[in-house]
């Protein structure tokens, strides 16, 4: 089996020898390099080209882990990043995606947990602590809803109606006839749903309305 070359970014010297110790400890894995500042990283892993780069947020220095993910990504495609860090704040867990992290782990994960996440990593995964996970599902479940409220928003009231009678299975000309309105001008108003609403179809657009 391969060995997974790691590179650890950390301005805690203790830090960085405890996450030395685990990975050099462990079949399979190997530490390649250990740095302390931002500068150094910038400088260094692209010559290095580890696998996987375990990095932490604040490094002290005018420059941020995030931001040597976003300068690092593109020089070396190839190197898997991993966030590793205190830091448990929506703001910072996006940033660290948006700049290139496919990783987002605690620094108090276990030694055992840890490893696991530098393979899944290797191996094309996005480990992130559970608490982290929680956090992406719940800010993708607001951003879902709130673009589904935004488009409802969006029709007439008289569209409201019409979905309202979609939702309940009618066909159009009984739509047409619980609203006194005919069928044709009920195909347009279905029309400018489907628009507003971004959907294909009845079924899409009831989804929508269930808020599904």
């Amino acid at each position: 089996m391969k060995e997974i070359s790691v590179c650890i970014v950390d301005d805690n010297r203790d830090l960085r020898n405890a996450l030395e110790e685990i990975i050099g400890m462990s079949e399979g894995y190997a530490c390649i390099g250990t740095l302390g500042t931002a500068e150094e990283a910038i400088a260094e892993i692209p010559v290095m080209e580890p696998d996987v780069v375990l990095m932490d947020i604040n490094l002290g220095g005018t420059e941020s882990g995030i931001d040597c993910v976003r300068i690092l990504k593109t020089q070396v495609p190839s190197t898997n990043f991993m966030m590793c860090t205190v830091y448990e704040e929506d703001e910072k867990i996006f940033e660290a995606l948006s700049a290139g992290a496919s990783g987002y782990i605690l620094k108090k994960t276990a030694p055992a947990r840890l490893l696991e996440a530098i393979r899944e990593l290797y191996q094309g995964g996005a480990p992130m602590s559970s608490q982290i996970a929680r956090k992406v599902v719940a800010a993708f479940q607001n951003k879902t809803t709130s673009t589904q409220d935004s488009d409802l928003d969006d029709l007439s009231a008289r569209e409201r109606e019409i979905l309202e009678q979609l939702s309940k299975g009618l066909m159009y000309k009984e739509i047409a006839a619980e609203l006194f309105i005919s069928p044709e001008t009920v195909r347009k108003h279905v029309y400018h749903i489907y628009e507003k609403l971004h959907v294909t179809n009845r079924i899409e657009a009831v989804n929508k309305y269930f808020g599904r």
